[in-house]
């Protein structure tokens, strides 16, 4: 029987952290008996990676891959606790610990190509050998600078339009116009905008589709070390409205859709090039009749809250700001 029942990790349940804030718990380690020379620590760990294939070759009479890889360490700290006269007995032990996050960190990210992650692990050691240990995954989310002022935004329109013919010889206009107060946008914020569309045509609209898409550049490098780029886009957020728009009329709709708690910041810190997000809001008017759609794309902006010197407080839950770190 091991002399180590368990070892937990005691944090805020589902809590999401600003880079630059204070992340704090407990280790909580449960003994079958008297553990002498033990080694407790824990370690807070960040790290981000992306791979793909690339064929190469392909002008030529044949093709071959080669895999496309990047990696970064964004954070490692460890504090491994005292234990007094070097011996535990059997029961339950508790260990309190703090952690700063550093100020410019990427936020947790996922993805086929990419991901970024961080992680608290906590371990207890014999003589020379683990005896037990526990993970727990974190959500990170990356913060602006100081000096990004979101007070002054200018409203946004985009509009789009398309001549449409049906009915053989018949053709009209379909015109779209998406309206915006403002293009920027921190994680968990509403995206609130107004579509209004204009049929001149005889035909009924029946469905406009609202979508946030996310385009990610990856970058990474060959194993003989050419830098290679590599485009994705992935559909975050889909909103349906079935309103009908009858033959040569008018309609206005105000449209919401909340930001996840976590998401990648628009562009990227040139130390922090594993990836580049850009975000786009697309509104579409489905025209089945004609086989075809009218389409307007709003580029967006996300960002995250400054940082100011004190640091940045959780989003919900886990400790304050301003804790020192323990020992490293």
């Amino acid at each position: 029987m091991s002399m180590v029942k368990s070892i937990e990790l005691v944090l805020p349940k589902d809590a999401v952290y600003l880079a630059g804030s204070g992340i704090g718990g407990q280790v909580l380690l449960t003994l079958n008996s008297t553990l002498v020379d033990p080694i407790v620590r824990v370690e807070l760990v960040g790290r981000g990676y992306v791979e793909w294939n690339e064929e190469i070759g392909a002008s030529r009479d044949y093709s071959r891959e080669v895999v496309c890889s990047n990696k970064a360490d964004y954070v490692h700290k460890t504090k491994t606790f005292p234990v007094e006269d070097n011996w535990l007995g059997a029961g339950s032990h508790t260990f309190d610990f703090h952690f700063n996050l550093p100020p410019r960190l990427p936020s947790t990210f996922a993805s086929r190509t990419g991901h970024i992650f961080y992680f608290l692990q906590a371990s207890c050691e014999g003589r020379e050998h683990i005896l037990a240990k526990k993970k727990v995954y974190l959500l990170v989310q990356g913060t602006a600078d100081a000096r990004t002022d979101l007070s002054s935004q200018k409203p946004v329109c985009v509009s789009a339009e398309k001549t449409i013919a049906y009915n053989c010889c018949s053709q009209g206009t379909v015109s779209l116009r998406v309206q915006m107060d403002k293009d920027t946008f921190t994680p968990g914020e509403s995206v609130v905008f107004t579509t209004e569309i204009l049929n001149r045509t005889a035909k009924c609209i029946r469905t406009v589709v609202s979508a946030l898409y996310a385009h990610v550049r990856y970058e990474g490098f060959t194993p003989s070390a050419e830098r290679r780029s590599r485009l994705d886009s992935s559909e975050l957020l889909r909103q349906e409205a079935n309103t009908p728009v009858g033959a040569f009329n008018t309609a206005k709709m105000v449209s919401t859709l909340k930001l996840p708690p976590v998401l990648a910041l628009s562009g990227g810190e040139p130390e922090q090039e594993l990836m580049h997000t850009r975000y786009e809001l697309a509104v579409t008017v489905h025209l089945p009749w004609s086989l075809t759609c009218v389409k307007a794309k709003v580029p967006i902006v996300v960002t995250g809250s400054p940082v100011d010197a004190a640091g940045c407080p959780l989003l919900e839950g886990g400790a304050s700001p301003g804790s020192p770190d323990g020992p490293l």
